[in-house]
């Protein structure tokens, strides 16, 4: 499996009108969680977040709005920040542009939010341009750090450091509250804040 932890800049610098890092006059960092709401990861992640007083953004799958309402509820309810991750999950570089833009809208109608996160990071120019062109335009959200808690091949403590030795101030960074993810989420996640806590950063939502 191949990925980067760390964005390349290059990469930033090609899609300038992503949002890729928020660079701050205080030591922030920006926590993100994908792929929710799920019945056993985001309780976790909401209850570690509430014992270091942090605030994140949730990028939400339509469908698993709808599967569990009062999750994101609690979300919404406990400070956090929310955005649209598509109604099925959808891979924008495989999907005609009717379809995914379609499925984001199908989205709106429970995630109520102008921040959008392509699953997988991947969105064609095309369909990027005219989410950023809607009525009330889209915010695209990338990020600077992968956590890679996805990937089944690392430990959970390889996972905290991804993030740790990858993250700076601004640093937008990405966790997944699924349960694909959970073995490492729960391990990683408490490491990293506290670790950050003890530095006096911020964490922050995306706005």
């Amino acid at each position: 499996m191949f990925y980067f932890v760390k964005t390349p800049w290059l990469l930033k610098k090609c899609y300038p009108s992503y949002c890729w890092d928020i660079p701050s006059a205080d030591n922030a960092i920006y926590l993100t969680f994908d792929d929710g709401p799920h019945p056993n990861a985001t309780p976790f992640v909401l209850d570690q977040l509430k014992k270091y007083q942090a605030k994140a953004t949730f990028f939400c799958i339509g469908k698993n709005v709808v599967s569990y309402p009062d999750i994101y509820a609690r979300i919404l309810h406990e400070g956090h920040r929310v955005g649209n991750h598509t109604h099925n999950h959808l891979n924008g570089w495989k999907s005609s542009d009717s379809k995914y833009l379609s499925n984001v809208e199908e989205a709106a109608k429970y995630i109520d939010s102008n921040l959008f996160r392509p699953p997988y990071g991947r969105i064609t120019r095309f369909q990027a341009s005219c989410l950023q062109k809607t009525k009330t335009p889209y915010k695209i959200i990338m990020w600077d750090v992968l956590s890679a808690d996805f990937d089944l091949d690392i430990s959970a403590e390889k996972t905290a450091k991804n993030v740790i030795n990858n993250s700076k101030n601004g640093s937008i960074i990405v966790f997944h509250d699924s349960e694909k993810a959970f073995a490492r989420l729960e391990t990683a996640l408490p490491m990293l804040l506290d670790f950050f806590s003890e530095k006096a950063y911020q964490f922050k939502v995306v706005s």
